[in-house]
């Protein structure tokens, strides 16, 4: 099931997407909208509402993001990195997210920004200390995410609170995938565009560390909450955003996460 945030008319809800999209025809999509929250039980409405006649919101309202840096090999090297031994994980504050058909807004301290496109996995309970046989059952599903990067302030101030935590620094969408099971979700295909241009292509299968090893290594130390997201790396090809780019992450089994990159106002 593909579960999606919205609004519409000043209300905001979650609904579940029905249809099957192509470009140029997303008006086909419609949203079933939900009784309750999608983390516990909850009834479709049997109200249905064109997608095309909402605003997709970032699908999911974490406490916190997790991300995990270096987490593919080339990708690490083409930055002149060394690959960790163990995973290497930095946080994104809340007010980092917008949604698909947001803005990227070209932070003013920045003349370098980059794309990076990753899979991101919500959790869907509480947990704390995942066992590896258990880490199936803390995840809710998955999204695509763009762990937008001013790269000249992240070489610049060696940590990344601001070159990685800006505003709008984490696209995320455009819904959540329940359907995948983590065998799969650590096979898929990640490819990023900007213009239309094809900038990475890869696979999670690439990933050093597994999505199971990111949430037993994360959750030692923290508990985790429903709706948290966990970002497990980019693939090798990032590279520079302009004002103007529409920069699109397309993964496999998931969708297409498409937002363009404006000036700050």
């Amino acid at each position: 099931m593909r579960i999606a945030r919205f609004s519409i008319d000043g209300n905001v809800g979650y609904g579940a997407v029905e249809g099957e999209s192509a470009p140029g025809r997303e008006g086909e999509l419609v949203l079933d909208i939900i009784k309750g929250i999608p983390y516990a039980d909850f009834e479709l409405s049997g109200t249905k509402v064109p997608l095309s006649k909402v605003r997709l919101l970032p699908p999911v309202l974490p406490n916190k993001i997790v991300a995990f840096g270096r987490n593919y090999r080339e990708h690490a090297a083409e930055l002149g990195n060394e690959t960790p031994d163990v995973p290497f994980a930095f946080l994104k504050p809340s007010t980092s997210l917008v949604g698909s058909g947001d803005a990227i807004t070209y932070p003013s301290f920045s003349e370098e920004l980059h794309h990076e496109a990753e899979l991101a996995v919500v959790i869907g309970r509480m947990c704390r200390e995942v066992p590896r046989e258990r880490v199936k059952d803390v995840i809710f599903g998955y999204t695509c995410a763009n762990d937008v990067t001013a790269r000249d302030v992240q070489r610049r101030e060696k940590q990344w609170a601001r070159a990685k935590g800006f505003d709008s620094s984490c696209p995320l969408g455009p819904w959540v995938e329940t359907e995948i099971d983590l065998a799969a979700a650590n096979d898929l295909t990640i490819q990023c565009t900007v213009n239309g241009q094809q900038r990475q292509l890869g696979r999670t299968s690439e990933m050093t560390h597994s999505i199971e090893d990111l949430i037993v290594n994360i959750s030692e130390a923290m508990t985790l909450l429903p709706g948290d997201v966990i970002l497990t790396g980019t693939p090798a090809g990032v590279g520079p955003l302009n004002v103007g780019d529409e920069v699109a992450v397309t993964i496999e089994g998931i969708g297409t996460l498409t937002n363009k990159v404006i000036k700050r106002g």
